[in-house]
């Protein structure tokens, strides 16, 4: 059975995407630039808009919101991953394991990823919620302003958060 995901061009999408095994490596200053890297050469020829973002140790918490004309989030996934392999691989001889054989799964990234299509304001603002919540349910921190790997700050710069909130 194959699965389907609902593509809509301009949609907004809640995402879940988690480390092979749920290895706890992302959030080392070197996995941190290189995601940030994979993210600015993937929306440089797949525009997106990322809303919010949360990374933690083993898997990453993302809004993206896509252009009018573009639906296809699984490439931009796909770059993202193939990026942060490759480059992660050449940079920092990162730990791959031997058990997959496949090209494509190089045991840094677990196969597939979990994504939620955004039905209103209010389903965007639960998951906005979530994401910047996230850290402090795993017992990471006591408040969201502790988490350094999140959008968080930046809204609240914005104004949509004020620097207590979640505390």
């Amino acid at each position: 059975m194959k699965y389907r995901r609902a593509k809509v061009a301009g949609g907004t999408y809640f995402f879940t995407v988690v480390t092979h095994n749920r290895r706890q490596f992302l959030c080392e200053p070197e996995n941190i630039a290189l995601l940030r890297d994979a993210f600015r050469y993937v929306k440089s020829s797949h525009p997106f808009i990322i809303d919010a973002i949360a990374i933690l140790p083993e898997h990453i918490h993302c809004l993206w919101t896509l252009p009018p004309t573009g639906d296809d989030f699984s490439t931009r996934w796909r770059l993202l991953k193939s990026y942060f392999t490759r480059h992660c691989q050449e940079q920092y001889n990162c730990e791959i394991s031997a058990s997959r054989f496949d090209k494509r799964e190089q045991a840094i990234w677990q196969r597939r990823f979990w994504e939620h299509q955004i039905q209103d304001e209010l389903d965007f603002i639960h998951h906005f919620d979530y994401i910047h919540y996230n850290r402090v349910k795993h017992k990471l921190v006591h408040s969201p302003k502790d988490w350094q790997f999140s959008s968080f700050h930046h809204h609240v710069g914005q104004g949509i958060y004020t620097l207590d909130w979640g505390s």
